[in-house]
């Protein structure tokens, strides 16, 4: 199954997310899961709609066109809504009956993040903005920190209007670890297996 057929089989499962969502009466999940088939579906049309994409978006458009990237990306949004909604059941893994599987999130997050970060540094090239390697994964790993730690304060922040956002400071410290793994599988990934690009590449 090539890239393609992978974006195509995560829409598939969050399809049937989408289904179990409207057979639990769950709100919540069936917008999720509408945004993340309307997401996933982006790299699929826009690179045929819009194949010559303007030189001054190219750097945060590249990812999208990278369709190696965008089904990694795939398998995180369908593990993640597999996990918030177990298709054909009632388990929450995420917010009730397993809390510890926002660990498997995690992990996946941060390892997309990180390649979608470093893809876009790289993509700066562009407008003459070029990095060495050890540059491009010290600034990558700058902003993609930026980020995580963005993300967990902002989650603290809607604890008192979001119910189910409940987490101790040892619970935050375990989701940046799980990022930072999930990032440094990344940089595995592209540095030895050159996948889903080569830092040589870039």
């Amino acid at each position: 199954m090539g890239e393609r057929g992978i974006i195509l089989a995560s829409i598939f499962i969050v399809f049937l997310g989408f289904i179990t969502a409207i057979i639990n009466r769950r709100e919540d999940h069936i917008y999720r899961t509408l945004v993340a088939m309307l997401g996933l579906s982006i790299p699929l049309i826009l690179p045929k709609k819009l194949p010559n994409p303007p030189k001054k978006l190219w750097p945060f458009l590249s990812p999208v066109y990278d369709e190696k990237t965008m089904a990694l990306l795939a398998i995180f949004i369908a593990v993640h809504v597999s996990l918030v909604n177990v298709p054909f059941t009632h388990y929450d893994l995420f917010h009730r009956d397993w809390r510890n599987a926002d660990m498997i999130s995690h992990f996946l997050g941060g390892m997309v993040v990180w390649l979608v970060v470093v893809e876009v540094l790289s993509g700066l090239g562009e407008f003459g903005v070029r990095f060495s390697k050890p540059r491009l994964i010290l600034y990558g790993f700058l902003v993609f920190y930026a980020l995580s730690i963005g993300w967990e304060v902002a989650e603290k922040l809607s604890e008192g209007s979001i119910s189910f956002i409940h987490e101790s400071l040892a619970n935050k410290l375990r989701d940046l670890l799980m990022d930072t793994l999930g990032a440094l599988l990344a940089l595995w990934m592209v540095e030895k297996r050159g996948y889903p690009f080569s830092l040589g590449e870039k």
